[in-house]
């Protein structure tokens, strides 16, 4: 498919045939020219601005006694109270929730964050306040990701705060999406790996234990997700244990399909379905335990040897086509809590 662009400068008229794939490639640059081109928050960077959705007041800045003790601003037009009198449709929205999303600079997080703020997650009356917990290094890609929010001009989105800090990021927190993690790179072993993480994951638990909500619901996404899970369970003792959940639903609902298309019939037939391990060749899909039309899997499915060999391998060693499957999981996961 082809696309012309008509140019029609004062001194001349200029046709330009661009095919598709030119097209998407200049989309691409230009997105990543414009996270790189940032505009400046107006006035000055240091002081704090005070924000509110619950009254109708001018925004305030506050000087700070030390402007470094701070390293999370709320970003743009997000400095601004929000006037919630002059919204009639408010009038039936819930109240604001705060959405904590760590390695929000990532892949994942920059489409899950569009969907929340759309309503697409929590529902189209129900208005969020996002604190974006990035790195050092991805601290330039999250000024990036706040300015696209603020350009989308989200009726639900009130408050976007970005910064490094999980005490700061994370206080009073209700949901807290867990979505960094650092990957496994060339050479390094899975030990090392998991140490890295693991240090990650305990700030992250304790941050939340000291200023979330009590009631916060916690979704770890980073790999390996259920060693991560358990470790920052472990430092949030403050918060009851059933709060966190780690993203192997995604492997459960493959199990799921997998017996359901063995056995004939379709999945919401199939129950009690169990992934032990984490998301790798070592997890273990638990059958025995599952259900079939409420009765043990081995009554309905006669092949055992698929059950013990091919049901597991497939299950173990399949992967994304793309993040979009992933980024779908993480929403239903939050919609079923």
């Amino acid at each position: 498919m082809a696309v012309v662009a008509q140019l029609s400068p004062s001194s001349y008229t200029e046709t330009t045939r661009l095919s598709s794939s030119q097209l998407s490639l200049s989309s691409t640059h230009l997105s990543s020219l414009r996270r790189r081109a940032f505009r400046p928050i107006i006035g000055p960077r240091n002081p704090t601005i005070s924000c509110s959705v619950n009254q109708v007041q001018a925004p305030v800045a506050v000087e700070q006694d030390d402007p470094k003790s701070k390293t999370n601003d709320c970003y743009g037009v997000f400095c601004l109270t929000y006037d919630l009198k002059a919204e009639e449709e408010t009038k039936s929205w819930k109240k604001m929730v705060n959405i904590a999303v760590s390695g929000a600079a990532g892949m994942i997080a920059n489409h899950l964050l569009f969907k929340l703020a759309a309503g697409e997650v929590l529902g189209p009356d129900q208005p969020i306040a996002l604190k974006l917990l990035g790195s050092e290094r991805s601290l330039q890609a999250l000024e990036g990701v706040a300015m696209e929010l603020e350009d989308s001009l989200f009726p639900l989105l009130r408050e976007v705060k970005i910064g490094i800090n999980p005490y700061e990021l994370f206080e009073d927190a209700e949901w807290a999406l867990l979505i960094g993690a650092k990957p496994r790179g060339p050479g390094m072993e899975r030990a090392g790996l998991l140490d890295i993480n693991g240090q990650i994951f305990a700030e992250q638990g304790k941050a939340l234990n000291a200023v979330a909500s009590r009631n916060v619901k916690v979704i770890v996404v980073g790999n390996p997700c259920n060693t991560n899970a358990l470790i920052c369970l472990k430092n949030a003792p403050s918060i009851p244990a059933k709060n966190f959940h780690a993203l192997t639903r995604l492997d459960e609902n493959r199990a799921k399909c997998q017996l359901a298309l063995k056995a004939g019939v379709f999945y919401d037939k199939v129950s009690n379905m169990t992934i032990w391990g984490n998301h790798s060749t070592t997890q273990v899909p638990d059958f025995l335990n599952a259900r079939i039309n409420g009765l043990p899997v081995k009554e309905i499915i006669k092949d055992h040897k698929w059950l013990e060999e091919g049901f597991t391998e497939t299950i173990q060693k399949v992967r994304l086509v793309d993040n979009f499957t992933l980024i779908l999981f993480v929403m239903n996961c939050i919609v079923f809590l």
